[in-house]
């Protein structure tokens, strides 16, 4: 939502950060014991990897098609590697990578510097959701500062923005960063989550539902893929336990909905939910929309 709908980096590698973030989270945890530090590198190490990789895109001045071609490429070479790692030789202190077979009983979360103390899995969906609170008020604080504002301009006109002395390779590469940090925190909640990671969160299937909730939130707003994911993950959830389903293929009829979704609401979830709430229910306009609404009166009666 923040990279793609405000900084204008269609990034196909999301996956990749979340994977990142999942096994920088299931290696530390497994080798320090405590999660507070894993917790932190679940974050640093995906946003570590995609400056590393942003500098290379934006200071290269690849074009859009190619950034999100090599994200892409980046994404699956984790993949493949990550799938490749179930030798006895693949370890990182005392954890072994497993291959396609994943890593299991990942200690959970803990309370800070409390190793015996792991929370409960009612515990750890508040902290999931007092996070996803947290990011969300951080980004639009965010997108309110300066940083924020040039972002959006980059976005709007790179050409200009440059011009004006903004060093738009800069910034852009600090969009994406920042983007992979909070991919790789999702990451780690997945895992702490589940107990279990495996090469699959590099999968292509979940790159496409990354860039799915945010077509289906609508892009350009922050509540929008939140929205799209979750609507999304209930209707693949409800298409399971359907008998008609189980006569065609569930990801055919899943692509179908979509497909006729995305034609039908182009916008998105959370821009045409505002823009009928605009029209119908009159109160829920601010002062500066029903003044703006009032002078289309004017002029349409003037007509």
């Amino acid at each position: 939502a923040f990279i793609w709908g405000f900084g204008g980096i269609l990034c196909f590698g999301q996956s990749a950060f979340f994977g990142l973030g999942a096994y920088a989270y299931a290696i530390g945890v497994i080798n320090i014991g405590e999660s507070t530090v894993p917790i932190l590198l679940s974050v640093l190490v995906p946003a570590g990897f995609a400056i590393l990789l942003g500098y290379f895109i934006f200071y290269g001045r690849l074009s859009d098609i190619y950034l999100a071609v090599v994200t892409l490429a980046v994404t699956l070479i984790l993949y493949a590697f990550i799938r490749s790692t179930s030798g006895e030789e693949y370890v990182i202190g005392s954890a072994r990578l497993m291959g396609f077979n994943g890593i299991s009983s990942i200690p959970v979360f803990n309370w800070p510097g409390f190793p015996n103390s792991p929370l409960w899995p009612d515990d750890i969906f508040y902290v999931a959701m007092t996070l996803l609170i947290l990011v969300y008020f951080g980004f639009r604080v965010l997108l309110r500062s300066r940083f924020g504002r040039v972002v959006v301009a980059i976005k709007e006109n790179e050409t200009r923005a440059e011009y004006l002395g903004y060093d738009v390779r800069f910034y852009k590469m600090i969009t994406f960063s920042i983007g992979a940090g909070v991919a790789g925190l999702a990451g780690c909640l997945f895992v702490s989550f589940n107990n279990f990671i495996n090469p699959d969160v590099f999968a292509l299937g979940l790159a496409a539902q990354i860039i799915m909730w945010v077509l289906i939130g609508g892009v350009g707003t922050l509540v929008g893929p939140m929205l799209g994911s979750l609507a999304l993950q209930m209707l693949y959830n409800w298409l399971g336990t359907q008998s008609f389903v189980s006569f065609l293929n569930t990801y055919l009829v899943f692509g179908a909905i979509i497909l006729f979704f995305v034609l039908a609401v182009p916008q998105g979830l959370q821009p045409t939910a505002r823009l009928l709430a605009l029209r119908f229910l009159p109160f829920t306009r601010s002062p500066e929309e029903a003044e703006e609404a009032d002078r289309a009166r004017q002029g349409a009666g003037d007509d």
